[in-house]
């Protein structure tokens, strides 16, 4: 992984960016992505959605440098090469959580060994990060599988510097035929608009409508 610098003053989103960081202004979007397709799949080859849904996420990051944009530990603004996905996994017996990363590979494959083999390790381990060594490039994903919601925040503070994104998955459900899975993003404005929200979800629901042609 590597970390690349932006340089401030010939970055086109400069203004942008001064304006909404001052502001301390982030927002959400939650929509509903049709997973109808993706389950029947799944269910055939006995793959679980959870880390499905965590391979999608990072793949359409690594799409987006919005996505990627970050100050790094000196304060310095830039951008990761690429992401590690850090997700909550959930205790039933103390009703708590931990936190895990997995290395991430743009084969799905690959990616579903990886993700067994930590939850194999470390899933039954009563600690909030029970996997050390935390890479710099994590970002957050969570589910709260219990509730269809229509919207989800977070409140993070880190004096209103954090700009990377979080996703937040909910409990798919039916409706008109089709099985929809609430997905919600949570960015800063000062490096993603609207548009990038948007464009996130449109190349989500994508992914899920070709899961045929990475899946296997």
């Amino acid at each position: 992984m590597k970390f690349h610098l932006i340089n401030r003053e010939k970055w086109d989103r400069k203004p942008y960016f001064e304006h909404y960081l001052l502001q301390k202004c982030t927002f959400s979007m939650t929509a509903n992505i049709d997973i109808t397709l993706l389950l029947e799949q799944l269910r055939k080859q006995r793959i679980k959605l959870y880390p499905t849904f965590i391979y999608m996420i990072t793949r359409v990051v690594h799409d987006h440098l919005e996505f990627r944009t970050c100050f790094d530990d000196q304060g310095c603004l830039g951008y990761w090469d690429q992401m590690t996905p850090s997700y909550t996994i959930f205790h039933s017996e103390s009703k708590t959580f931990s936190s895990l990363w997995t290395e991430f590979s743009d084969e799905f494959r690959v990616f579903y060994q990886n993700y067994q083999a930590d939850i194999k390790h470390y899933g039954h381990v009563p600690s909030f990060f029970p996997k050390e060594n935390t890479p710099k490039n994590v970002f957050p994903i969570s589910s709260i599988p219990w509730v269809s919601f229509t919207g989800f925040n977070l409140h993070v503070n880190e004096d209103h510097n954090y700009l990377l994104p979080i996703f937040t998955g909910g409990k798919y459900f039916d409706q008109g035929g089709k099985v929809w899975l609430p997905v919600s993003l949570q960015v800063h404005h000062a490096v993603c608009d609207g548009y990038h929200a948007s464009a996130f979800f449109e190349e989500l629901q994508q992914m899920v409508d070709r899961c045929d042609n990475w899946l296997t």
